[in-house]
């Protein structure tokens, strides 16, 4: 079994290898679009997966999705040329949600700091309740002070 490292180094060179190839090697149109996110191999090498996202919508994901596994014997063949390794890893290709959820968090913080804009509008004219001294006191000490 080999060591998380070697795997890692290995899933940096698979990403690199099958963008290219992607670019290159693909002659798929519904390929153009795609952009290679993450690659992560099990460290036993036997299995590399393949994150990628899509600009446009969701027929341009599902046409990407589908060339995509139309071309995976070609990108396959690539890695298997460029990676020195025994066997040459099965590739599974996921639509990366990232970018997805990102712009799901932006919109959220956009919320929040509209709500702290608000609130710091609102306690910027706030005034205390009560008295200006809420202490209590005897008389005594009252007119002494």
């Amino acid at each position: 079994m080999a060591d998380s490292a070697r795997a890692s180094k290995l899933a940096q060179r698979i990403k690199v290898v099958v963008a290219e190839g992607l670019r290159s090697r693909v002659k798929d149109p519904r390929v153009e679009g795609i952009t290679v996110t993450d690659a992560r191999v099990t460290n036993d090498l036997q299995h590399a997966t393949i994150y990628y996202t899509v600009f446009g919508d969701d027929t341009a994901k599902s046409e990407a999705k589908i060339g995509l596994e139309r071309a995976k014997g070609v990108l396959r063949a690539e890695v298997g040329k460029n990676v020195t390794v025994r066997l040459t890893p099965t590739l599974e290709f996921i639509a990366d949600v990232i970018p997805e959820n990102a712009s799901n968090l932006e919109a959220l913080l956009r919320v929040a700091k509209d709500r702290d804009a608000k609130l710091a509008e609102i306690s910027a004219n706030a005034e205390f309740a009560g008295e200006a001294d809420p202490y209590k006191k005897d008389e005594d000490d009252a007119e002494e002070a």
